[in-house]
């Protein structure tokens, strides 16, 4: 009787995460909702068989500065900045944050350090970079993409059956259901695309396609057309750790193929978690603030 009841919850839990993931195609998440993690608060996930194939299962998150910048950079006073008497200050818009506004180095995640630019998409770049305060859709809470999901600042969760692979992040509650059956070509275009995997030995791969132009690869102003497509290579090189890769492609913006890499770490706490990011409720006065009858002063 117990593991029938079991059964039946975790049934319902994974249609719950899959139901949550269809909400959150459209671009932010649903306000007053985050990404629920129902395995790492006490309920297990389905596991692969023994020796089928390197599990997944766990709660990751990678340890670098890519958000900030995917290329090499040095630490400077802000993201938004303006000439100053002896060199760049803060921009008026970011002055007060002091430090916390910060941006720390990083040697970067992007192979050869070299992102081959067409001439055009390189002036475009630039200008992403130096409208960043008001460009950037991770100010406003849109969801993030790929691979940028996987180098922000939050952890994400893996759930992983024999027959099933789901990803859950804690920014916006943005998920990514892994086909193993190619569908066909997505039905519209995307923030987080279409993925489809499969195993080469013990590396998972997953094929993206269906993206939306919106998406920047960072803070730094990198960006992409609707004409990308990433392969994602997912290895672990040891329990707790794993090697991630991603090809990236685009005719429109880029002059070829680049690669990009970096290791994600397992939490082992006893305690870890996905926590609600509820960032679209944060956003709210950002965003309509001005239409309110009588709006706050600024």
């Amino acid at each position: 009787m117990r593991n029938a009841l079991r059964g039946l919850l975790i049934v319902a839990a994974a249609a719950t995460v899959v139901t949550v993931g269809m909400m959150t195609l459209a671009g932010q998440a649903p306000a007053g909702r985050g990404a629920q993690a129902p395995a790492g608060r006490g309920t297990a996930a389905p596991r692969p068989a023994a020796g089928a194939h390197p599990d997944l299962n766990g709660i990751w998150q990678a340890m670098n500065t890519a958000n900030y910048d995917i290329q090499e950079h040095m630490a400077r006073p802000a993201m938004a900045l303006r000439p100053g008497p002896y060199g760049p200050v803060p921009a008026a818009a970011v002055l007060a944050l002091g430090a916390v506004g910060s941006v720390p180095g990083g040697p970067g995640v992007v192979e050869g350090n070299e992102i081959p630019y067409k001439p055009e998409a390189l002036a475009k770049k630039k200008q992403n970079l130096e409208n960043w305060l008001t460009l950037d859709p991770e100010i406003k809470c849109y969801l993030p993409g790929v691979p940028r999901a996987n180098y922000m600042p939050y952890p994400f969760q893996i759930f992983q059956s024999d027959k099933a692979i789901f990803f859950a992040y804690e920014y916006a509650g943005a998920v990514r259901n892994i086909y193993l059956k190619d569908p066909g070509p997505a039905p519209t275009d995307s923030w987080m695309g279409q993925s489809v995997g499969h195993w080469e030995g013990d590396t998972l791969v997953i094929d993206v396609k269906g993206f939306n132009e919106d998406s920047w690869f960072d803070r730094a102003g990198n960006f992409h057309s609707d004409a990308l497509h990433v392969v994602e290579r997912w290895r672990k090189t040891s329990p707790d750790v794993m090697l991630y890769e991603a090809t990236i492609e685009d005719p429109k913006v880029f002059t070829r193929p680049w690669k990009m890499s970096f290791p994600l770490y397992r939490h082992v706490e006893k305690n870890a978690r996905i926590d609600e990011f509820k960032c679209v409720e944060f956003v709210e006065e950002l965003l309509y603030g001005q239409y309110r009858k009588k709006p706050l002063p600024k």
